[in-house]
């Protein structure tokens, strides 16, 4: 067997891994029809078109012959870290960790520290630009959720009374 591509490849692969996963997933609820669907028709319709895209992909490199037939770098670690810590953080800071003690910090000290840390996965920090950011995102968010949606969870910590 002759990868003509292996960034397609390794893509159609994860495509139908994450395809398998979701319809694996629906099978536990109940699916229902076209006309009557159950909760479980949209991640499994979702789950076999995703395996289905990868199989197709994972062909097409196999067979065609691509023009970025690059082989696939190293993985990038640093970023990988920093967006995987942001996003852990920002959970924790808005629900809080009560096995460990530490109470809910809200939604914008959340996404004060996601803005912060997933901006050091790339190669430049730039703290005035980050700090816009993370203000435009802070306002944004509360805007849409409490505001518009009227979502009931933290906005501060519970110390703070705002």
């Amino acid at each position: 067997m002759n990868i003509k591509s292996q960034k397609d490849f390794f893509s159609g692969l994860m495509f139908m891994a994450v395809g398998v996963a979701f319809a694996w997933g629906a099978s536990g609820y109940t699916i229902g029809n076209g006309a009557r669907m159950g909760p479980g028709y949209f991640p499994l319709v979702l789950g076999i078109l995703l395996a289905v895209l990868g199989l197709v992909i994972t062909f097409n490199a196999l067979v065609v012959p691509a023009a970025d037939g690059d082989k696939i770098g190293r993985i990038a670690w640093k970023p990988l870290f920093f967006i995987i810590s942001a996003n852990l953080v920002f959970g924790a800071a808005l629900g809080g960790l009560p096995s460990i003690g530490l109470p809910p910090m809200g939604l914008i000290v959340g996404i004060f520290a996601l803005t912060f840390i997933a901006s050091n996965a790339g190669d430049g920090f730039n703290f005035k630009e980050v700090t816009v950011l993370a203000i435009i995102l802070a306002v944004m968010s509360y805007a849409a959720f409490i505001l518009l949606l009227k979502l009931q969870f933290p906005v501060w910590p519970a110390f703070i009374k705002a």
